[in-house]
Formats: C-alpha cells, structure tokens, sequence
C-alpha cells in the first residue's frame, strides 16, 4: 500500500508487506463491479485506525467513512424518491433510514466479505474486529467514499444502488417495507378468494396540490380507507389501513372475513 509515512521508509514497507499476506484486493473490486485507478483509496478504506497508529501512517477509513455517509444518503433519498412515489415524506424518512442503517451496511459488507480485507491492528484484530458489524458497516461507507473519491458520483452511485437493491430484496417486517396491495391480496385470497376493491370516493384541492381518498372493500365490506397526493398512494394506505382491520379484527383459523 502507498501510505503517507510519519517516520520514514519503515512504516510504508511494513504496509506493503501486509498486504501481501492479504486476499489480493483484485476479488472484492470484482464484487464492488468497480477497478480502482488509485488503489491507495480502497486501501485506506480498508485501514483500522489501530493499524494506522501502530504502524505510523496516517491514512485510514474514518476521513472517507464521512464521505461515503453523505454521498449514500443522497443517493438513497433519490432512488426512493423515484421507486416509491406512494409513499409521503415522513414514510420515506423511515425507509431511507432503515436502507443506510447499520444492520443493513453490515450485512452487505458480509456479503461483499470486506471482513477479510481489512487491515487491524493486534488488540483490534485479538478482540473481533473483522466481525464486527458496526465497523463493518463503517467501513462499507468508506469503501464507496473511496469509489466516489476515485471515480465520481455516477461510480459511487452504481456501488450503492447495489446494497440499496439488496436491502429491499430482503424480507423485512415493517409497514413501510410491505407493498400493501399486495399483502392484502395474498391474505383475502387465502381467506376465501375474494379480491380487494378499491373506491375512488373522492378528491380535492387544485390541481398542483390534489389528495385523493380511496376505501377498500371486500365481498362489500368496508375494510379500510386512505388518503394521499396520489391515486396510488391513496390505494396503498387503505389496503394498509384494510391488512390492519383484518389482522386485528379476524382470527385466521375460521377463514372468515370480519
């Protein structure tokens, strides 16, 4: 690695040496789907602090860990903002919050394997440290601090639409990450194979400011109703108001509809 020593030669040899007892970085740019031009960026992203210290040199992962911070919480509040146009601004809030969250940087950089990659110093690597999934998570930031730092915005967008992508594939339970309609589909169809319907009752305010209001029935049940700027949004929360009707309201084992 190519290291800003503090006190000489030293120091920069013993980086080198490290690295080549490390996993050639060459596999984890193939799981990033990106080939660094400065590899010393992917390197101190790579670097623990501890490491930095003991061996005298100054680059580590913290300067970059702010970068990529920033860089992916804009790029996720983009991508949501175009994928999910049912959802408000508070909704959107508790989504974008979860896809940056530590529990979901730490698990994508489980899979991309940074743990093996990373340069620790002895009482940091003795206790843990490539397991760790709040440095791991600060870590992934670096890494795409470090693509943005050599290669832009659009490289360092493409590195995080990948974990973004991961993120809503996974199976997680909460409100905001359910595709109500659907949810509420799947539920009355293994009922009794009704379908929901959905009522446009109403609508006001002028046109650069409308809101719709939609109810959802079944078998001529009123089961819920919603409200938003747009037909679809206003579909989603009263099927989300409806799952909520029925998962308060029925027990599953008759099969029955309220």
């Amino acid at each position: 690695m190519r290291g800003r020593s503090r006190s000489g030669s030293g120091p920069v040899l013993a980086w080198r040496a490290m690295l080549e007892n490390l996993i050639s970085l060459s596999g984890l740019e193939e799981r990033l789907r990106y080939r660094f031009r400065q590899q010393r960026l992917l390197e101190a992203a790579l670097t623990h602090t501890s490491w930095a210290n003991e061996q005298g040199v100054e680059d580590d992962y913290e300067r970059l860990e702010f970068l990529g911070d920033a860089i992916l919480g804009a790029v996720a509040a983009s991508w949501l903002f175009d994928r999910r146009p049912d959802l408000d601004e508070g909704e959107l809030s508790k989504l974008k919050s979860y896809v940056v969250s530590e529990s979901v940087l730490a698990e994508h950089s489980e899979r991309l394997g940074l743990g093996e990659y990373l340069q620790l110093g002895v009482g940091e690597s003795r206790s843990g440290g490539r397991a760790k999934r709040s440095l791991l998570a600060d870590v992934m930031e670096a890494v795409i601090g470090a693509v943005y730092q050599d290669g832009g915005l659009e490289s360092a967008r493409g590195v995080a639409l990948e974990l973004l992508e991961s993120a809503l594939g996974e199976r997680v339970e909460i409100p905001e990450l359910r595709d109500s309609k659907t949810a509420l589909q799947e539920a009355v169809q293994a009922r009794d194979g009704s379908l929901p319907e959905y009522r446009h009752v109403g609508e006001k305010g002028p046109d650069h400011d409308k809101r719709f209001h939609v109810e959802c029935w079944v078998d001529n049940r009123f089961l819920g109703e919603g409200d938003g700027s747009t037909k679809k949004q206003a579909e989603q929360r009263a099927a989300r108001a409806a799952l909520a009707e029925l998962e308060d309201g029925s027990p599953e084992s008759d099969g029955a509809l309220p």
